[in-house]
């Protein structure tokens, strides 16, 4: 339904016959009656037409009258389309300072300025009012048509400047939903275009994985023999050295025998000069470290199978996650070693239905920030865990130099790090929370500034669908 035009008008002069005067311009009585509608219906066969619209014409007689009558018809949602101003008005405001009044409330009224005489030239009027857009000027004596033609024109463009001016609105509302559809858009582009780099950064991390897997099944097939023979070698002199103590004592018991003062007296410099008593001692002592030392390469070997062991069919498997970290902690512990004690507070766990490798993966990347994260003092790694209702959870906490709370924020996005540029990619962290999140499970992080950081990784004990 289209809103009528506004026709209402405001006359502010301090002369009531100029108000009459106008009235009877703008307002003007029927001149039909009604016998003379009939009348001319029988004439020209059909109804007579309509009389136009008039104008809503209101009076004020000085420039304050005026300003209140305008706040009164904006606060009735019924405003003015023009106001016809006298520029003389003796008491109280001008024509000028009135006009300034009114547009100051609305700057859409149109003014037309009603004078006989030259207070103001039109140019100095216009320079102060700063208007030319929505001011006229009409010269004492007026013109009835004159001011018919004016009122009809400004009413008019009021309207119209309206009617734009809702379009315009419309258009603002149209082209900012518009624009907010575009940054959602770009927005919902760059988080796929992170997510496809997470992706590829997680397919060749899998792919590093396997290629670990097999190399330390490589690693293992050949070092595991001379692992083997050297250990039964090992064990088999440790026993045969074990005769050859029996033997030497039977040697010293049988000096007592020798009844040649010189030969008793050349194998005791022997001894002395091969330190028979010491070499008893120590060669014990050194198949033992050797067997100790070739137990701990078997040992390193096991642990980095067990870290990469990557299930090429991506299948859940139970697997015990402490044996896990341990595996973890041995593959890092050149890392940690120089900077931080490790602190273990384990709790039992069941067996945890998991992807091993990754876990292992994801407890090496928080392990090793940890250890980064520690200063030039010696600082503490404390691993913890525990079972709560039908989810296991594992704390890894450093004594580090924490994180500061604007980047704690974003610690989990791709790319984001904080250490020097070539120091680190930025996809440790969001890795891991990929991970865990593959296995239904939560990360989170808690950190104080020169206090330390604590991550928090919590799973569910059973997996409910296929590892996709």
């Amino acid at each position: 339904m289209s809103t009528p035009p506004n026709r209402r008008i405001l006359l502010i002069d301090d002369t009531p016959s100029i108000h009459e005067d106008f009235r009877k311009i703008l307002t003007p009585e029927a001149q039909h009656t009604a016998e003379l509608d009939d009348m001319e219906a029988a004439l020209f066969g059909s109804e007579a037409k309509p009389a136009a619209t008039l104008f809503e014409l209101d009076s004020a007689y000085g420039g304050q009258e005026g300003l209140s009558k305008l706040l009164q018809a904006m606060e009735e949602q019924r405003p003015y389309a023009l106001a016809f101003v006298d520029m003389r008005m003796p008491q109280g405001w001008d024509g000028a300072e009135t006009i300034e009044h009114l547009w100051k409330e609305d700057p859409r009224l149109q003014v037309v300025v009603c004078t006989a005489y030259s207070d103001h030239s039109w140019d100095e009027l216009l320079e102060r009012l700063q208007a030319r857009d929505r001011l006229l000027i009409l010269k004492k004596p007026f013109d009835n048509i004159e001011v018919q033609q004016m009122a009809n024109t400004l009413t008019s463009k009021w309207d119209m400047t309206q009617r734009a001016s809702v379009q315009l609105d419309q258009l603002g509302h149209l082209v900012e939903r518009r624009t907010q559809q575009y940054r959602q858009a770009s927005v919902d582009l760059q988080q796929e275009i992170d997510e496809r780099k997470l992706l590829e950064s997680q397919l060749v991390q899998s792919e590093k994985l396997a290629s670990l897997g097999q190399l330390a099944a490589g690693v293992a097939h050949e070092i595991n023999n001379p692992i083997g023979f050297i250990s039964s070698n090992l064990g088999a002199l440790d026993g045969y050295f074990k005769q050859l103590q029996e033997m030497l004592d039977a040697y010293l018991d049988a000096e007592e025998a020798i009844g040649s003062s010189e030969l008793i007296a050349r194998l005791k410099a022997l001894r002395e000069r091969i330190e028979l008593d010491f070499l008893r001692d120590d060669i014990p002592q050194l198949i033992k470290e050797s067997k100790d030392g070739i137990a701990r390469v078997g040992q390193i070997v096991k642990d980095l199978k067990d870290f990469s062991r990557v299930d090429p069919t991506q299948e859940w498997q139970w697997a015990n996650l402490q044996h896990g970290i341990d595996s973890t902690l041995n593959i890092v512990a050149n890392e940690i070693k120089y900077k931080a004690d490790v602190v273990k507070l384990y709790q039992p766990l069941p067996d945890v239905e998991c992807l091993p490798s990754q876990i292992n993966q994801v407890v090496m990347n928080l392990i090793v920030n940890a250890a980064q994260a520690i200063g030039p003092e010696r600082g503490t790694i404390t691993l913890s865990n525990g079972l709560e209702g039908e989810k296991v959870w594992i704390e890894v906490a450093d004594t580090g130099s924490g994180i500061e709370p604007h980047s704690l924020q974003k610690i989990f996005d791709p790319f984001f790090t904080t250490k020097p540029v070539g120091q680190g990619t930025g996809l440790g962290l969001s890795l891991s929370y990929g991970i865990v999140k593959k296995h239904r499970g939560e990360i989170s992080v808690r950190s104080e500034v020169g206090v330390g950081t604590t991550f928090r990784i919590e799973l569910p004990l059973r997996q409910s669908k296929p590892a996709a």
